[in-house]
């Protein structure tokens, strides 16, 4: 993986007028990509995390998006100044998008194999006969047997998994620079799941694309991820390694996720739920929007926005529990304990977890 940044979310804030008043969906992200890593977004539902990724790609309906403040940079190009003409030569070219329904995202009445060649034709400028045979490589690659005789088959005639493989092979189409997959397994069973999880990791290191991987799974953030970013509430309240993020995570928030991703334990009975609900975006929280929910809440969490205060050189989080005044605060037992299990069992040995996935610690 090269240490040179391919793109820079800086202060995006996004707005949506609705019926009811403006949703202030996003409010003040900053993250970057590397060339070569796969970056994580991951959060309850509503936490910004697609709407941040689909403006990457301009995807936003026009209508009633507000752009509030911020830049996108894609190798030092701010997309949100592109007019729709210059973005079109961007989307789906330099970087692409899976969708987590594969269904509603495929055309039913047309060929996949004409769906995955489409793509060339536009932004390759190929005739349709190499790209017919680029599409048949591609079929290949992301392994849908049969390729010559799959091309004109119609998306419902596959199955779930194989409709994402042709997803997958769409976006890769024309080799994107960067990858966006929003939640690209929640509809398919566990098995499939680790095929296509398994695939991105592969095609990854072959192509060298780099990955932003929106997820509220973070079995699936073990095995897929080099670093993480946590949102809650249209904000990333804590970012660093994956290690950093598993092993010494800080955040209230990323506690409560960790504490509530089942295990295979045989003596587990109930899984951990984070108490509350987030909150009502048309109107924002004064101060810690977590804090609601958060046992370790101090008074300053209600009426005062926390910094993002440093950990690591790689590792930051937005919480008053970091500053040098706070009480010292462990966090839950349940978190502690599965820290002290990963540690134990999974780090630096390579086996296969109870995520279904390699130890954290065995990661290339």
């Amino acid at each position: 993986m090269e240490d040179r940044t391919i793109l820079e979310v800086k202060d995006l804030a996004i707005s949506f007028q609705t019926f009811e008043g403006v949703v202030k969906a996003v409010r003040g992200v900053d993250f970057t990509l590397k060339k070569g890593e796969t970056l994580a977004i991951v959060g309850e539902s509503g936490s910004g995390k697609s709407v941040s990724t689909k403006a990457i790609n301009r995807l936003l309906p026009k209508k009633n998006t507000m752009i509030e403040s911020g830049e996108i940079l894609f190798e030092g190009t701010d997309l949100l100044k592109l007019s729709e003409k210059e973005m079109q030569k961007v989307r789906g070219n330099d970087i692409a998008m899976i969708f987590q329904d594969p269904m509603t995202s495929l055309n039913p009445t047309m060929q996949v194999g004409k769906q995955i060649a489409e793509p060339i034709v536009k932004h390759k400028g190929v005739s349709k006969e190499e790209a017919k045979k680029q599409a048949l490589d591609l079929m290949d690659l992301v392994g849908i047997k049969n390729p010559t005789e799959n091309y004109k088959s119609y998306p419902h005639q596959f199955s779930g998994g194989m409709r994402q493989r042709v997803m997958i092979a769409i976006a890769l189409a024309c080799e994107p620079k960067i990858l966006i997959a929003d939640e690209p397994t929640t509809a398919l069973d566990v098995t499939i799941q680790a095929q296509i999880l398994g695939l991105m990791n592969k095609l990854k290191k072959e192509l060298d694309t780099s990955i932003i991987f929106i997820t509220h799974d973070l079995g699936v953030v073990a095995q897929m991820a080099d670093r993480v970013a946590v949102m809650y509430a249209g904000q990333i309240v804590e970012h660093g390694t994956a290690d950093e993020i598993f092993y010494n995570p800080m955040h209230p928030y990323t506690w409560g996720l960790l504490a509530s991703m089942p295990t295979l334990d045989v003596g587990q009975t109930e899984l951990y739920t984070i108490p509350g609900s987030p909150p009502n975006l048309l109107h924002p929280p004064v101060g810690d929007a977590f804090a609601p929910r958060n046992e370790f809440a101090l008074e300053i969490d209600f009426h005062e926005e926390p910094d993002m205060f440093k950990v690591s050189d790689t590792h930051y989080a937005k919480t008053w529990l970091l500053h040098p005044s706070a009480p010292a605060v462990e966090p839950p037992e349940e978190v502690r304990r599965r820290k002290a299990k990963f540690e134990s069992l999974y780090l630096g040995k390579g086996e296969i977890n109870e995520m279904g996935g390699e130890a954290l610690g065995s990661r290339s």
